[in-house]
């Protein structure tokens, strides 16, 4: 029995989109293990049949399964309470309306449509098949309404850099307080000296990596050593460098081939700010208190103050923040002080790509101009918003490219180095993360195991590298951008904020080489074999006793299997019939080997095989 309650499907969203200006990627969900197969029944609503569909309303001219046509849709994947079905079509005319046929092991049939779902006896005269009227529509593929990143973010490998601690380059404009480079754990206020410089005389270096992009925390003016308290968009930090410097480092990095993308802090600014002052100055009378969500002044209770109270501001601020007043970005003086930034960077230095600082808490109308305005100018540039949950709401091609995919970080996580999630758990987790959005969103997603406000991806592990290195290469064999946090490469630790930005470590006796040669390994793997960065991925065994599991990718012919173990005991996997007896090459390894039925390894080992055509 088919059990109607998890049906789901809805047209434009992650189950009905436009993937390009030809192609509709169509989804359902059903109960998990119920439906044997679906058959989508799609077609034009004008040409259902011969003499016409009858528009959007009933396939008149049309009975049962004559007309449209059918296509059997395939098991996309499954989670712990539902089975997930998807197909491509190229509607001819660039439009269709769409029902579901599901067929369960006892050959139970419901035709799903957007009205109802109806029990067919007969699937091929039952008149249900063709009752356009409860069929979903999709009205028209429209070019400028596809979901249209820049190509080269899927075969981007960024590298994130928080200046104040990746090298300092030129001790003459380090603040007076600096310390000595990594003399100390940094705290909150701690200032080493780090600059644009400094990125300079090492992107050869980061280039070494495999890196094809750089990723900047803020480089603008601001009183703290992270520059998200933003005094002035349009300065360079005098602790990190001047215009000349920067435009020396975007043009060096483009030469190497390496894209470069800086961050931009819109939902407040800095409390030294010119506007903040006057707004302190001048009270109400202040020609920039409107800049802000002002509740009433004094703008301090400082009766409150001794407790700590979130009650003691009378403004609105990021997290509580006193130094961090939120931006009204309904303002049009605001509106256009934050685009004539965000213009400026583009047309001045040529970045390629915005990060955009808590982009969840700036109203959407800002974000879709600031998309059209920045567009225009370079369409090729790559906009990531900050946040840090379900993004579909942000993600329908009109405000940004991709975010920050910290739900699968908390997946990868919670298996690889917190053990929070069994096998089973983790492919159901990241299995639903897929489904959540569409294919052309997830191809540019930004994948991130740690960076400047997270712990560190060692201290997730409990120091523990060989399990670090795993959740490396899931990370690495995703669909999507992904992103090593400096340092990782070569073992730095750190546990939460301030601890997890501590001071690159330049002396190559005390890096963890060991590492650093696995992360090189698996950019080259990933940039060699496209399967890797392909977003099919069929999960092949998981063996919840031994917490080990194969996952298979493909693309155009290429398939190359993953075996991870992650227990501290060694395991021995059973191979499906289908790798039995393959030829396959390690590519990890470089060196050629045949399967046998079962496939051992050592604690927290893994393998990486590509079957040989």
């Amino acid at each position: 029995m088919i059990t109607k309650a998890a049906i789901y499907h809805r047209s434009h969203s992650s189950y009905s989109y436009a993937y390009d200006k030809e192609t509709l990627h169509l989804r359902i969900r059903s109960a998990k293990g119920e439906v044997d197969n679906i058959t989508l029944r799609v077609g034009d609503p004008y040409d259902w049949a011969t003499g016409g569909g009858g528009g959007n309303l009933n396939a008149e001219n049309a009975s049962g399964w004559v007309g449209g046509e059918n296509i059997l849709m395939e098991k996309e994947c499954e989670t712990e309470l539902f089975d997930y079905w998807f197909c491509a079509v190229r509607p001819q005319y660039y439009r269709a309306r769409y029902a579901f046929l599901l067929e369960s092991c006892d050959k139970q049939l419901l035709l799903a449509g957007e009205k109802q779902i109806i029990a067919i006896t007969n699937r091929e005269n039952d008149p249900a098949l063709s009752q356009l009227s409860n069929f979903y529509c999709f009205p028209y593929i429209n070019p400028t309404d596809v979901f249209n990143a820049p190509s080269w973010v899927k075969e981007t490998i960024w590298y994130q850099i928080f200046p104040e601690r990746f090298a300092n380059g030129n001790p003459a404009i380090s603040p007076e307080n600096v310390l000595p480079w990594g003399s100390q754990d940094p705290k909150s206020n701690s200032f080493f000296g780090g600059d644009i410089q400094g990125v300079i005389d090492h992107l050869d270096y980061i280039q070494d990596l495999g890196i094809t992009g750089i990723y900047f925390t803020p480089i603008t003016q601001g009183k703290t050593n992270h520059k998200y308290d933003t005094t002035d968009y349009l300065k360079i930090d005098s602790a990190f460098g001047d215009e000349e410097t920067v435009k020396t480092l975007i043009e060096e990095a483009h030469k190497r081939g390496i894209k470069v993308m800086f961050d931009a802090v819109f939902n407040h600014i800095g409390a030294s700010s010119i506007q903040w002052q006057d707004v302190l100055k001048h009270g109400a009378d202040s020609s920039y208190a409107d800049w802000f969500y002002i509740e009433q002044f004094p703008l301090i209770d400082e009766s409150k103050r001794q407790s700590h109270s979130k009650d003691m501001l009378n403004y609105r601020a990021f997290a509580f923040a006193e130094n961090m007043p939120k931006l009204n970005t309904e303002n049009p003086e605001v509106i256009e002080y934050l685009l004539a930034a965000g213009r400026y960077w583009v047309r001045n230095f040529d970045i390629d790509a915005w990060r955009l600082d808590v982009a969840n808490e700036v109203d959407q109308r800002f974000w879709r101009r600031f998309r059209d305005e920045l567009k225009a100018i370079k369409p090729e540039l790559y906009i990531l918003g900050e946040v840090w949950h379900d993004s579909m709401n942000w993600l329908g091609g009109d405000q940004f490219d991709a975010v920050m995919n910290y739900p699968l970080t908390d997946a990868i996580l919670g298996f690889f180095a917190s053990d929070t999630l069994n096998a089973n758990q983790f492919k159901s987790a990241v299995n639903e993360l897929n489904v959540n959005y569409p294919i052309n969103v997830n191809e540019v997603s930004f994948l991130l195991l740690d960076s400047h406000d997270t712990p560190r991806i060692i201290d997730k592990c409990g120091a523990n590298k060989d399990k670090a290195k795993l959740a490396y290469l899931f990370q690495f064999t995703q669909t999507g951008s992904p992103c090593l946090y400096y340092g990782g490469e070569i073992g730095l630790d750190g546990g939460a904020d301030p601890l997890n930005r501590k001071c690159m470590i330049w002396d190559e006796n005390k890096h963890d080489l060991n590492m650093k040669q696995h992360i090189m390994q698996i950019i080259k793997l990933r940039k060699t074999y496209p399967a890797l960065r392909h977003h099919k991925m069929t999960w092949l065994v998981i063996d919840e006793a031994q917490n080990s599991l194969i996952y298979q990718k493909k693309s155009q012919g290429e398939q190359v299997f993953i075996a991870m173990n992650n227990s501290d005991k060694a395991s021995e996997l059973q191979l499906p019939g289908a790798l039995y007896g393959q030829a396959v090459t390690d590519i990890y390894n470089e060196k050629s080997c045949q399967l046998t039925a079962t496939l051992k390894l050592p604690a927290f080992g893994f393998a990486v095989y590509k079957i040989n055509a």
